[in-house]
């Protein structure tokens, strides 16, 4: 997501964060690069226009020029502003008072409506909330069954009526059906359409007035284009929309119609969808967002996943074997599969900040190769993975064949392997004197 426009911002920043000394001229070339980066990843021409005249101005009234690192002003600046282009703040749930809180979701077809309430509600379940999903959506074949496969999934149950042919009346009992039951949170699946018609937005209005919803949430898709600021402009004049819920985050799309509908329509990304795992919802924070942008990183997500992942008795149980130097081959694949759980591994790169992000090899390491790793452990004998000093020539032609790779391959992974060791080693040895504090490991 913002592929391109990360490429050709994270260009302009490091030529001017280099600079020294900028003249006016100078900073006007670059704005203007910036607006041509934000107009080629969809952003609205007038937002594009009106962020480069805010920085414009905030560099002239700050006599940025003048400054001992004119360069780095400026990127502080364009950092600034991404920031509030993006929201501002972030932005959480509210909920009701008085139990149920209703959520109603709204969007077109293919926008992801049904897997995000899934992901919404798995979220809220895990958070110790009870939540009800609402399957309203009675044009569409299959939709109510599409539903209850994803509250199966998510471990949350779905309210349906069968043989309804009124959405409204559905949502209505479902209400009703939460106050009796003890569900805190409804999450009604709305039908969509193809495209915005009267039908679909009548429907929708009687529904919000029916059930008084507390959250009105658009899922907008992250690949929509241009497009993207009608939809949501419409939605929001007819149901007054409280945020958004941007799917398909982790696709390829341009994305900066995500920039302009923040922008033109005022309301907050609450969620981003990442993925097609029900695990796949994040809170929308527009700060770390405008720091990987500019590829300055995000390692406070990235420690949240780690924390995520790793268990403390888990990090506990690795940091005594790294201390008495018994880290073996199987505890390796365990880290590995943890690191996978942790999302694409390419994603997880990129919340680096780009100083400190691998180079060479590992820059081109993606989940296949995690996964080529895996199988060559696989392939061991628990022997071997306790004490690769056994795995011969013969040993690594049989592992080899077994893992569908090459003795190269495990070459290279038992090389790694001993480097690794090798360096627990030195480490424990300078705690032991003294030199250095308490190992952890990294993904504590």
């Amino acid at each position: 997501m913002f592929e391109s426009l990360q490429s050709r911002l994270q260009q302009i920043v490091q030529r001017l964060a280099g600079r020294g000394v900028l003249s006016e001229a100078d900073v006007d070339a670059a704005l203007r690069e910036v607006r041509l980066a934000l107009l080629e990843a969809d952003v609205n021409f007038k937002v594009a226009k009106a962020f480069v005249d805010r920085v414009r101005a905030a560099a002239v009234g700050q006599q940025v020029l003048t400054h001992l690192a004119p360069g780095q002003q400026v990127v502080k600046l364009v950092y600034e502003e991404l920031v509030r282009l993006l929201g501002g703040t972030t932005h959480a749930l509210r909920f009701a008072d008085q139990p149920p809180t209703v959520i109603l979701l709204v969007g077109l077809h293919g926008a992801g409506k049904t897997t995000t309430a899934g992901k919404l509600a798995m979220r809220l379940r895990n958070g110790g909330r009870r939540p009800l999903l609402v399957a309203t959506d009675l044009r569409r074949p299959a939709a109510i069954v599409q539903l209850q496969v994803v509250g199966q999934q998510a471990g949350v149950l779905v309210f349906s009526l069968p043989g309804a042919t009124d959405p409204v009346a559905v949502a209505t009992a479902a209400v009703g059906e939460a106050r009796r039951t003890g569900h805190d949170v409804v999450i009604i699946d709305s039908a969509g359409r193809q495209h915005i018609d009267d039908e679909l937005m009548a429907e929708l209005v009687t529904m919000r007035e029916a059930t008084s919803p507390h959250q009105v949430l658009l899922v907008l898709d992250a690949m929509t284009g241009q497009e993207a600021v009608n939809i949501a402009q419409r939605f929001d004049e007819l149901l007054r929309l409280d945020g958004l819920i941007v799917t398909k985050l982790d696709g390829d799309a341009r994305g900066g119609a995500v920039l302009s509908v923040v922008e033109v329509t005022g309301r907050p990304v609450l969620f981003a969808g990442v993925g097609e795992k029900l695990d796949g919802l994040e809170p929308f924070h527009p700060d770390r967002m405008a720091s990987r942008i500019l590829g300055m990183g995000d390692v406070l997500t990235l420690i949240e996943k780690a924390q995520g992942a790793v268990d403390a008795q888990t990090a506990a149980d690795l940091e005594r074997k790294l201390r008495r130097a018994e880290f073996t081959l199987d505890d390796f694949r365990a880290q590995l599969r943890q690191v996978r759980t942790m999302g694409p591994l390419e994603s997880l790169v990129e919340m680096l900040p780009g100083a400190v992000r691998p180079k060479g090899a590992m820059a081109g390491m993606d989940d296949r190769a995690l996964r080529r790793v895996e199988a060559i452990i696989d392939s061991m004998t628990p022997d071997e993975r306790t004490h690769p000093h056994l795995i011969d020539g013969s040993r690594r032609r049989r592992i080899a064949k077994g893992s569908g790779t090459t003795i190269q391959d495990v070459n290279r992974l038992l090389r790694q392997f001993e480097e690794a060791r090798r360096l627990v080693k030195r480490m424990s040895g300078l705690e032991g004197k003294g030199k250095r504090g308490k190992l952890q490991f990294p993904l504590r």
